[in-house]
């Protein structure tokens, strides 16, 4: 049997793979949808943000929770709630009842958050990276393994199985059904801590005073936008390539527009254990990748992560532009390596820095992050551009300021108080706990 952090490493894993299967399972069946509620493509991309609406403030709050009740509380609760809206989604027959349904079932992409902090509280901080990667780079690819490249070929255009003949209604149905079961799983099998002191530690530094002074600290700013413009952008790029590929380049085929669709969550999600890894690497060894941030290893990685997402995005509008559908494939590869590896490198850091809070840190990261799943999809299908290409290169401008901020938290003075120096807040009078950098 096996035990310990592995147990629940898989645990984390599977429910975290399953929930992401379940966010983006809306993604590949936009054709069909789109006919049977008759919307245009702005309004698609008006859904595919709403799909991501909850997830934000979700995420803020479930941290906390998790926190103070445990991993497999919150994980219990959260896919059991889930399950029960993807059923309902899959018998909806009005547009309001399927969006509001699927707003709720979207709720399975806070399950991030609770496996970062369950991962947290079994692994040591030297192999924090490797493990919180694993969990996080596994569970991303539900988004293309599961989602874009499993579902369409399960429930395919000719589907017709014994509940459902419309194979988008199916795949909500069966998915929700598999979220009750793990919900049901993770609580009766899932382990909290690796010790009680360990569990009492994380419940005693909850509280709404910590969190807004954990909220407003430099490492806890800096971190939060640097994940809008990666995790965020990967989650805006999982909901809007296959209607990209679909509308840019006359791919009308599901299975094909998926597929292409696919190779850039593949790579944002299997890559993502190699920048928590290259992340634990350089900390351990001290190795300098730049010189304007000496001694501060994680960080000097992560910017440069940052520098390879923007340049990746304006590829990818040059791609486009050419007309060759295959650049554009291989140009959203790229972008998806930048994100695994910005991702991985960001959550090295987050439950170094603060080891007894990683659950309300990674879900004030985690929230503000997921926050441009809603905003860079509207940039994407807006009328105002004269196509569909030239938003990636609008999106990558939007990111230079977020590049900016990093260069100055990043600064060897700037990064040494960046858990204890912020923003509005005053450290707590009590519960306040001493900051571990990242680099210890």
């Amino acid at each position: 049997m096996i035990r310990g952090k592995w147990k629940n490493l898989l645990l984390a894993t599977a429910m975290f793979n399953l929930g992401f299967v379940i966010w983006f399972s809306f993604a590949p069946f936009t054709g069909g949808i789109a006919e049977e509620f008759g919307l245009s493509v702005a309004e698609l991309g008006i859904v595919s943000s709403a799909a991501v609406i909850a997830v934000p403030l979700g995420r803020i709050v479930i941290g906390p929770l998790t926190d103070k009740f445990g991993a497999p509380v919150t994980a219990g609760v959260t896919m059991v709630t889930v399950g029960v809206f993807c059923i309902i989604s899959a018998y909806a027959t009005t547009y309001e009842v399927f969006t509001a349904s699927r707003i709720v079932a979207s709720l399975a992409g806070i399950t991030f958050v609770i496996g970062i902090q369950h991962v947290s509280e079994w692994f040591e901080e030297e192999n924090l990276g490797t493990a919180e990667g694993i969990f996080a780079g596994i569970g991303n690819a539900g988004a293309g393994i599961g989602a874009y490249f499993t579902l369409p070929r399960i429930f395919g255009e000719d589907y017709a199985g014994p509940l459902f003949t419309t194979n988008w209604r199916a795949a909500f149905f069966y998915t929700g059904v598999l979220a009750i079961v793990l919900g049901i799983v993770y609580f009766l099998f899932g382990d909290a801590a690796k010790n009680v002191e360990k569990r009492e530690a994380t419940k005693a530094d909850v509280s709404p005073r910590r969190w807004l002074y954990i909220a407003t600290r430099y490492g806890a700013v800096v971190l939060s936008v640097a994940y809008v413009m990666t995790f965020g952008l990967e989650l805006a790029m999982n909901g809007w390539l296959g209607t990209y590929y679909r509308e840019a380049f006359g791919e009308g085929d599901i299975v094909i527009a998926a597929t292409f669709a696919a190779t850039f969550s593949i790579a944002a999600g299997l890559l993502r254990p190699i920048g928590g890894y290259v992340s634990d690497v350089v900390a351990r060894k001290e190795i300098e990748l730049l010189p304007w941030f000496e001694g501060r290893y994680r960080e000097q990685w992560t910017f440069s992560t940052l520098v390879l997402v923007v340049v990746a995005m304006i590829g990818m509008t040059i791609a486009g532009l050419s007309g060759n559908i295959y650049a554009a494939v291989v140009a959203g590869f790229f972008v998806g390596v930048g994100c695994a590896f910005s991702e991985g490198a960001i959550f090295a850091q987050v439950p170094a820095m603060f080891p007894d809070s990683s659950g309300s840190v990674a879900g004030i990261v985690g929230g503000i992050g997921s926050s441009g799943g809603s905003i860079y999809p509207l940039v994407f299908s807006a009328t105002l551009l004269p196509n569909l290409h030239l938003g990636y290169a609008v999106v990558a401008v939007t990111m230079v300021p977020i590049l900016v901020l990093a260069a100055w938290v990043f600064q060897p003075h700037i990064a040494e108080q960046a858990t204890t120096g912020g923003w509005f807040v005053d450290e707590p009078d009590t519960g306040a706990r001493p900051a571990v950098s990242s680099d210890d």
